[in-house]
């Protein structure tokens, strides 16, 4: 019998809620939950509407029906998904994890622009699911959201995602729910341009991601619980203590060639939690101090090892477009290519004024492309972690000779770096000069130490909206008061960076610093902006933009 989608029950429960949202657990309410069933404090049970801040758009009202029919859609691409419970082959290590059929990453979503892109979700998982669309200006009853803009899809459903593709680019879609993005449940999604001005011969795809689900025992869910009791909470006599390994001198690179099957703790196993991954003594001056909370023991491209890198083909002079993603959890990753220097061309999805560079500091959610001119060789594409002294790679060979080694680090990792704030948008893509009509104020607030991470001082609270109106040029204006970096994404939007800055979704705000970015309301609905470090978000560093009615 055929599985019914969940895209009937989302209309009917949002009808229901009419501006409200699905049944939501407070804010206060994550201290003793079971986080193997967080989803965004949204239960296992029937969604059921609550009382809500009335004045706001509804995620499937007729102001988001009439901006997708603006959008033009056209031809269908159909794409069938099957999240499941699987093994992973990282090269040398197997491990059990979720993901989207048996890749890592998934198989990659690649479509055109103004094509119709209909995804159907099968959930094939114990737990409810979601996915997102990272970066996409979309309907906002397709962007993902559990107990936001969509009843979560539970094990056994499926979900119809269905929407217009209004931009080209880079990007990539994952799951919202709990911290499913840290296991196996990514894979990129390329929109491409009819009228593509970048002229190439070859193109690559890389997606980075730090891993420790399956490892020892670990799982997402036991990081997390691990990290939401906050260092006051922590078992100094060993079992849960300070994980020394990501401090400098402690070199973890090394523990990626490990061979063997590593069963122990696969995903779904009840009291599966490993040992202590909580990170301390990372740091960076690029982050501006602390570089993460969690000591992964792998750092993947392309969901290989160091000991056993994809490596891509090439002929000498060729052009390669490589398009750069970061699907980490709590990461940022130094990239750079051994011998060659990056032309920058894009970031997250949009076009920016070319700029060369030997390296590029990419924070979690971020994307990048560039442009290298292949030389005669063979040569890493090394992803250092940044401040966790450990290294992912990839190989790119035009000629003969031996495979680095999977320590290498080129030199080109400590030259020149070019940092989203020194790009400026192409002249096509930037936002027309206009004082902002409104004003948004976001400060960064809480730590480690508690694990109390919000905006404001409030932790994530569905029924909490920053109200915006269709038509205003608004300014988020993020203030970092916390001691760590944090790379923040708006949904459903793309920002401007100051004084003709890339339009950007993600950007990262370091410690001690205030960014202010721009975008025009020209897309209607609740949108999240949130951290991308997956487990600060879970914590509390999460909130809505509301459209009001």
């Amino acid at each position: 019998m055929r599985t019914p989608t969940r895209r009937t029950v989302l209309g009917a429960a949002l009808a229901a809620a009419g501006t409200g949202l699905l049944t939501a657990c407070s804010s206060g309410s994550m201290k003793g939950m079971d986080h193997g069933s967080m989803n965004h404090g949204v239960t296992n049970g029937p969604a059921a509407p609550s009382a809500t801040p009335a004045g706001y758009l509804a995620p499937n009202g007729p102001e988001v029906a009439a901006a997708e029919a603006r959008r033009n859609p056209g031809p269908e691409r159909k794409v069938a998904l099957t999240a499941t419970e699987t093994t992973l082959d990282l090269g040398g290590r197997t491990v059990r994890s979720w993901a989207y059929g048996d890749r890592l990453p998934g198989q990659e979503v690649r479509a055109t622009l103004g094509d119709t892109l209909a995804v159907t979700l099968a959930n094939h998982l114990p737990q409810p699911t979601s996915l997102h669309w990272h970066g996409l200006a979309l309907r906002n009853d397709m962007d993902g959201v559990p107990g936001l803009t969509q009843a979560d899809v539970k094990p056994g459903a499926s979900f119809e995602y269905r929407f217009a593709l209004a931009h080209p680019g880079t990007y990539w879609f994952h799951p919202h729910s709990g911290v499913q993005q840290d296991r196996g449940l990514y894979a990129p999604l390329i929109v491409e341009d009819p009228k593509e001005p970048l002229a190439y011969d070859k193109e690559w795809v890389v997606v980075l991601d730090d891993w420790v689900d399956g490892i020892d025992g670990s799982t997402p869910d036991a990081v997390l619980a691990e990290l939401a009791k906050g260092m006051g909470g922590m078992d100094h006599s060993g079992g849960s203590g300070h994980d020394m390994s990501g401090m400098p001198g402690h070199d973890m690179s090394g523990m990626s060639g490990m061979p063997g099957h590593d069963m122990a703790g696969a995903a779904g196993t009840p009291g599966a939690a490993g040992p202590s991954r909580m990170l301390m003594g990372a740091a960076s001056p690029l982050l501006g101090g602390d570089a993460g909370d969690v000591a992964y023991p792998f750092h993947l491209v392309n969901g290989r090892l160091a000991t056993a890198p994809e490596t891509f083909t090439a002929k000498p002079g060729d052009r390669i477009r490589i398009r750069l993603v970061n699907a980490g959890g709590d990461t940022a990753y130094r990239v750079a290519l051994g011998g060659h220097e990056l032309t920058v061309t894009h970031t997250d999805g949009f076009p920016v004024e070319p700029a060369t560079t030997q390296a590029l500091l990419l924070g979690m959610g971020e994307r990048y492309d560039v442009l290298v001119t292949a030389q005669d060789g063979v040569f890493p594409l090394t992803a250092l972690a940044e401040g966790k002294n450990a290294t992912a790679l990839a190989v790119l060979r035009t000629g003969g000779g031996a495979a680095p080694d999977a320590a290498v680090r080129p030199a080109e990792l400590d030259g020149r770096l070019v940092t989203a704030g020194q790009l400026k948008a192409a002249p096509g893509v930037r936002l027309p000069a206009k004082a902002p009509d409104r004003t948004v104020k976001l400060e960064l607030t809480g730590g480690m130490a508690k694990a109390d991470w919000a905006f404001n001082g409030r932790r994530y609270d569905p029924a909490q909206r920053h109200p915006v109106a269709a038509g205003e040029r608004v300014r988020l204006e993020f203030r970092n008061s916390t001691a760590m970096w944090h790379p923040v994404h708006l949904h459903g939007h793309s920002f401007a960076l100051p004084g003709d800055g890339p339009r950007k979704d993600t950007a990262v705000v370091l410690p001690g610093q205030t960014l202010a970015v721009d975008f025009d309301a020209d897309n209607p609905g609740l949108w999240m902006v949130h951290c991308h470090n997956v487990y600060h978000a879970e914590t509390g560093m999460m909130t809505v933009l509301g459209y009001r009615a």
